[in-house]
């Protein structure tokens, strides 16, 4: 027992800082939900359910847009998708005297932060420690979130757009990183941009709902570039350099 409590304020520790960061993108989340129409208790419960900032807002973009189910279900999928491959790592990670009960209740928290400060402590995962993480980071993501929506009902209209522009700067956080250690992925990621703004103004395609486009170029662009551009392994960069 004194093993999981020390375990589970490490945790907390280690999770406080990723807190914060979700606090600060929640916010911004927050405008973009209102500016779907969802009130703080809806954009709330939106976030105290889903842990993904990127399907979120894909989310609150399809509401905006009246998507139907269908969409929403595939354009979650699609942008969570690799939460599955996140889930499938750490489930190597746990010990066989885990109960099975600690599984799905921590896959549904999962997220990249959580991934990477769990994935990277040696030994197996102590599910003290993913709830402690937990603990720190979920409520700052759900109350940031109401408080963004909230901030989008009082403050004037001009403010709500250009705090709105912060998600997308959350984004561009995510892909500079990889974009500078490897040229292709810059290369990828401007590959993006273009296609995603030819998509908007190409006959026929520009009349899909941005939704519909979005998914399209998402499936096209990871398969293209898996093909063209597969990651090795470990094996193969070991049998590389000798």
């Amino acid at each position: 027992m004194k093993v999981d409590k020390l375990a589970f304020k490490e945790g907390l520790r280690d999770g406080t800082p990723i807190g914060l960061g979700y606090f600060a993108v929640a916010f911004s989340l927050g405008i973009k939900a209102k500016t779907a129409g969802l009130n703080w208790f809806q954009g709330f419960l939106a976030s105290a359910t889903t842990y993904a900032s990127a399907g979120e807002a894909a989310a609150f973009t399809l509401i905006a847009e009246n998507a139907t189910y269908i969409q929403m279900v595939l354009m979650i999928l699609i942008a969570n998708g690799r939460y599955l491959l996140m889930s499938c790592a750490l489930s190597q990670r746990f010990s066989d005297k885990t109960k099975f009960c600690h599984r799905p209740l921590l896959g549904i928290f999962i997220t990249d932060e959580l991934f990477g400060i769990n994935i990277t402590r040696k030994g197996n995962i102590n599910p003290a420690y993913f709830y402690g993480a937990i603990l720190a980071c979920a409520p700052a993501w759900a109350v940031g979130t109401a408080i963004g929506v909230v901030s989008g009902n009082i403050l004037p209209v001009n403010i709500v757009s250009a705090l709105g522009v912060a998600l997308y700067g959350m984004f561009i956080a995510i892909i500079v990183p990889p974009a500078k250690e490897k040229a292709s992925m810059g290369i990828l990621v401007i590959i993006c941009f273009l296609l995603s703004f030819l998509s908007g103004e190409l006959p026929k395609i520009s009349e899909l709902s941005s939704g519909v486009r979005i998914m399209i170029l998402t499936v096209a662009i990871s398969a293209i570039a898996a093909i063209l551009m597969p990651i090795k392994d470990d094996k193969e960069v070991k049998q590389n350099e000798t």
